[in-house]
């Protein structure tokens, strides 16, 4: 459930709202935000509230993802695309070192990004949590990440509170949403008229200092909370945690294994859309001159057969050991390894599952005994 903030919120009339824009531009921020791209919504840079997505809305359901115009002047009906924060930190392709041979010696040179100041518009509360994890993974004990962190620490992110969702939502089952709990600079709940505005940090504040704003009334955020509890009531699908991680573990040689498997067809796409999963390749590229090359990090999926290749053997062969070791390092040891679920219940793996498979159906289905599956057998 949404659980009210205790921090300060103001209200901005939506007419006015381009002057967010404008602040952000002045403080040196390019500000990137949702737009409708080859039908779908994906992040580009934005420079007028006009190149969002005004009146649109989205569709998703397994396998199904549709956009539409309709008569609506909510800027922010469409709930998410296919992508998560995550490319704007961790970069689906990134140059790692340069490597040179002149006169018999060769050096070696770290290509690092160009630091930039990136405001991010439209951030929705499961992505925060994703980047949350993400921050976990390359930045937490000794082995920090520098290329992520050149990224991350350029971005300023603006979340929306959820008030509508979808049908593949589960993150009030995850408790990461659908209002931003933490990790925003800015978080905007939009009603009819007016945007209420919240500062989580004191770069947010600095924005809403130079904002023509006022004190939101108690009736307006009496309103933002009982739509932001209606979002999080009004989804369908969950998932019950409570038995996690030992559970799965215990239905590793469970039957419902082969039935996903011969579903799936290992194309990844699940790993693509997802806002934490990190698993990436190595590629080294040579010049035409064969005097340089170029190595670069790029994603990588574990359903693919290539990612576990190991000193000549394949540790994972087939779909089925691939399925298996997704969804239990997602929903199990990620628990044990960072202390938290792989998972914020954002459901684009079930939106862009080409077959349609949802997690929300496949962990109770493993999660039933031999006993119980008999008897339902019986019943049926």
């Amino acid at each position: 459930m949404a659980t009210q903030s205790n921090n300060h919120i103001d209200v901005v009339p939506k007419v006015l709202l381009q002057q967010l824009i404008d602040v952000l531009s002045a403080k040196g921020y390019r500000t990137v935000g949702p737009v409708v791209r080859d039908g779908a919504v994906l992040w580009d840079t934005i420079r007028q509230i006009a190149d969002l997505p005004i009146g649109w809305r989205d569709e998703q359901a397994p396998g199904r993802y549709r956009i539409e115009q309709t008569d609506s002047t909510r800027i922010f009906g469409v709930v998410h695309g296919p992508q998560s924060v995550k490319p704007l930190a961790f970069a689906p392709r990134e140059p790692l070192l340069m490597i040179e041979r002149s006169q018999g010696r060769i050096s070696i040179q770290p290509t690092m990004p160009k630091s930039e100041k990136v405001a991010v518009l439209g951030v929705r509360a499961c992505d925060l949590a994703g980047l949350a994890i993400q921050d976990h993974i390359f930045l937490k004990d000794a082995y920090r990440d520098p290329y992520y962190r050149t990224r991350r620490d350029g971005l300023f992110l603006i979340a929306v509170n959820c008030t509508r969702a979808l049908a593949t939502c589960f993150c009030a089952s995850m408790d990461t949403g659908p209002r931003a709990g933490a990790n925003f600079d800015l978080a905007l709940t939009e009603l009819d008229e007016e945007m209420l505005v919240e500062a989580g940090s004191e770069a947010g504040r600095e924005v809403v200092r130079a904002l023509t704003c006022a004190p939101a009334s108690t009736t307006q955020t009496s309103e933002a909370e009982r739509q932001i509890e209606a979002c999080a009531d009004s989804q369908t699908r969950q998932l019950d945690r409570s038995r996690l991680p030992q559970a799965l573990y215990d239905a590793h040689e469970h039957p419902r294994w082969d039935d996903v498997a011969a579903r799936c067809l290992a194309c990844g796409n699940c790993t693509m859309v997802c806002p934490t999963c990190f698993c990436h390749s190595v590629e080294v590229a040579p010049d035409l001159t064969q005097t340089g090359s170029e190595q670069s990090r790029l994603w990588d999926s574990c359903f693919t057969q290539e990612h576990g290749y190991i000193h000549g053997k394949n540790i994972r062969p087939t779909i089925k050991d691939r399925y298996r070791m997704w969804l239990t390092h997602k929903l199990a040891s990620w628990i044990d390894q960072f202390g938290t679920s792989g998972c914020v219940g954002c459901g684009r793996c079930i939106t862009w599952c080409p077959v349609g498979i949802d997690l929300t159906e496949e962990l109770p289905a493993l999660l039933k005994s031999s006993t119980q599956i008999k008897e339902e057998s019986i019943q049926s």
